[in-house]
């Protein structure tokens, strides 16, 4: 797969992990503003073809979102749990 195909597949997976995503602990909102700040960043890399960038970006995103599921500070409907390493 090239790279721009995998960024494009990774960032509309978080676009779906971002419409859904819960905060559930007030101490989560600063890991989620910077998964959410990653994220946009990543969209905007993308956009400009700097695809090395883009990757990196929306795969620092998704660590942020993993480990606030692991630390119960935010929750994802049943179905987007296979995009992460939680159960």
């Amino acid at each position: 797969m090239e790279l721009e195909d995998l960024c494009k597949k990774e960032i509309e997976k978080m676009e779906k992990v971002f419409k859904e995503i819960k905060v559930v602990d007030k101490n989560g909102l600063e890991l989620y503003n910077l998964a959410l700040s990653y994220f946009t960043d990543s969209k905007y890399f993308s956009e400009k073809k700097d695809l090395i960038r883009a990757f990196e970006a929306i795969v620092i995103s998704w660590a942020y979102i993993d480990a606030g599921l692991h630390l119960k500070l935010f929750d994802v409907p049943s179905e987007l749990k296979i995009y992460f390493t939680i159960q």
